[in-house]
């Protein structure tokens, strides 16, 4: 199946490409609105773009840049609509964006970070390493850095509970990688589970980060 996807730096979005954006994101769970789409915009630097047909399925903010010295892929706000084209909407828009990493840190691993409310979006991570949370492991002190670590680039400093990774809200929406499953019960519920501790009316998030390593990304995602 073939898309129209484009990444390019936020400064170049249009209006009107926010609001088709808004349009995707209109009435959903995460509480987006053309507000937050513009300031978002002015946060971060990349802006990756899928089209079907010339009509925009979905779009994620994001960033390459390095935290203490490690290379990271940082999704900000994103959204994929909700049609029966999601998971391979999905996995063009992380292609792309695996890509561009590759070339701004060749031979590193990588890694990939966001936010999320719904168990469906760890559909993301697929072909990721060491993801964190997942069921059954305990996070590490250097796991549970990070988690304070990525909480406080995404202005969430000294709000999250680097145990369960959940993020305290403050009530306004918060910049998530906004995608829901369309078998939702096929959502393993060991995995549901690290999301029952959120407060939705809070705008709760739990933040999660991956690996991607060196030899896989180059091998997946290099020229």
């Amino acid at each position: 199946m073939t898309f129209e996807v484009d990444t390019k730096d936020c400064t170049a979005l249009a209006d009107t490409e926010l609001a088709d954006m808004a349009d995707i994101v209109a009435d959903g769970p995460a509480g987006f609105d053309i507000g937050l789409l513009s300031k978002q915009a002015e946060a971060w630097v990349l802006i990756t773009q899928v089209r079907d047909g010339g009509k925009l399925v979905g779009f994620s903010f994001c960033t390459l840049e390095r935290i203490g010295g490690t290379p990271c892929l940082l999704w900000g706000l994103a959204s994929v609509k909700r049609n029966a084209k999601r998971d391979q909407v999905l996995k063009a828009l992380a292609a792309d964006q695996f890509r561009r990493a590759v070339l701004a840190f060749p031979d590193e691993d990588v890694l990939v970070g966001t936010r999320f409310v719904d168990p469906g979006a760890f559909a993301a991570f697929k072909g990721l390493e060491d993801v964190c949370p997942r069921p059954g492991h305990k996070p590490s002190g250097e796991e549970r850095a990070w988690s304070r670590r990525l909480a406080k680039r995404f202005g969430a400093e000294g709000r999250i509970d680097d145990r369960t990774f959940v993020v305290t809200g403050d009530g306004s929406a918060a910049g998530v990688f906004d995608f829901a499953s369309a078998k939702p019960e096929t959502v393993p519920e060991d995995v549901a589970a690290l999301f029952a501790p959120l407060d939705t009316d809070r705008r709760d998030v739990l933040i999660a980060f991956g690996w991607g390593m060196a030899e896989d990304l180059a091998e997946r995602y290099g020229s």
